[in-house]
């Protein structure tokens, strides 16, 4: 997707901030919330399908609450969120329903993408949703899902649900007018970068802090941005609080940051794998195999790891790292954490020897792998 397919989106994954949707930490801003629910229904009657990944339960909690927004600790993250869940969702039914449209509140954890039959479930009831033309509200499951697992912040979220879905494009609504060369905050000669690949690696340098609101910024932007374009879905980076955004985005206007990909998308099954966040162990891995891994796209041999981290079984997740602490593929493992000590430096021919059998010749299949970095 380029700019000039921005339009011809059918699918559209609209995620929206803490700092946008609560007005800076003092509530639900009403009058927000009223005006994306309008640009959505001017979609839906363009015959777009809309799925919102909306942030603001903890925050909304924490008002409520009258708690500090500065606070970390998981047990109050947790009880804000169910405590500002519940009115963050009454607003949007009730703007929704001024339209004549109908809400449907989906709650998603880690386990929800980790477990392959619950990963489809949830891709057939949002798709349902979209065919009833009900509007999905998406948020983490915050007031139950622990540190450990959590997404970490809802542009990963809805960089998930984008592939889970096969949507077009994902636009992040920020407090930000998208990505500038450098914090405007900080320095004053700095541009907005209009349209980049999502592969360029001076991205990185470009992402600053996130807000005290959120969990995320604009290195968990370009995050998800990359794993959205996994599945060929387009991103948008934009400032929520410009006057008709959506609208103006879906119609093609040149605004924000564009990230887009070149490559080819995944198949379902490594879109599925691109979503598991936890795992089980860590191949450290040689030059050769992370350069192998990323430009040819094969399998995972043996004689490429230097070392194993961790205790895991056959068919658990790991990652492969490189010799900088790079997280560069993922996959399911076909031997156990002991065996795999055990042939790690070794060519396939080996594995009989070593083991007294052979399960299979790659410690990861390239069809159980997918490449993460870049």
């Amino acid at each position: 997707m380029n700019r000039n397919a921005v339009e011809g989106a059918s699918r559209i994954v609209i995620k929206i901030g803490s700092s946008i949707l609560t007005n800076g930490g003092k509530g639900l801003d009403h009058n927000f919330i009223d005006d994306i629910a309008r640009q959505v229904v001017d979609l839906q009657l363009l015959g777009k399908q809309i799925v919102i990944v909306s942030s603001g339960a903890i925050a909304q909690g924490m008002s409520q609450l009258g708690w500090d927004v500065q606070s970390r600790k998981i047990d109050q993250l947790q009880t804000a969120a169910s405590v500002g869940q519940a009115g963050l969702m009454h607003y949007y039914e009730t703007c929704f329903r001024q339209h004549e449209k109908k809400t449907g509140q989906i709650l998603i954890d880690h386990d929800d993408f980790a477990n392959r039959e619950r990963y489809l479930n949830a891709r057939n009831v949002i798709k349902n949703l979209l065919e009833l033309e009900v509007i999905p509200i998406i948020n983490e499951n915050d007031s139950v899902s622990s540190e450990e697992i959590r997404f970490g912040d809802n542009d990963t979220l809805a960089a998930l649900v984008s592939n889970l879905i096969d949507a077009d494009l994902l636009i992040l609504l920020t407090d930000k007018d998208g990505l500038y060369s450098a914090d405007p905050n900080l320095k004053k000669d700095v541009f907005l970068i209009n349209n980049v690949s999502v592969h360029d690696q001076s991205l990185n340098k470009y992402a600053g802090g996130a807000s005290s609101l959120g969990r995320g910024g604009m290195v968990t932007k370009i995050k998800a941005a990359r794993i959205a374009a996994k599945s060929g879905c387009g991103t948008i980076i934009a400032g929520g609080m410009i006057k008709n955004i959506v609208t103006k985005l879906a119609s093609g206007e040149d605004l924000g940051t564009f990230l887009y990909s070149d490559e080819k998308p995944l198949n379902a099954r490594k879109q599925w794998l691109m979503g598991q966040l936890k795992h089980s162990g860590d191949l450290i891995i040689d030059a050769g195999a992370s350069k192998a891994l990323q430009k040819d796209f094969v399998s995972l041999l043996p004689v490429g790891v230097k070392k194993v981290l961790g205790t895991f079984n056959r068919g658990e997740l790991v990652r492969c790292i490189d010799d900088e602490g790079v997280e560069v593929a993922r996959g399911l493992i076909n031997y156990n954490s002991s065996d795999a000590r055990n042939i790690i430096g070794r060519p396939s021919s080996a594995i009989v020897s070593i083991l007294g059998y052979e399960e299979n010749p790659n410690l990861i299949d390239k069809d159980n792998l997918v490449v993460v970095s870049g």
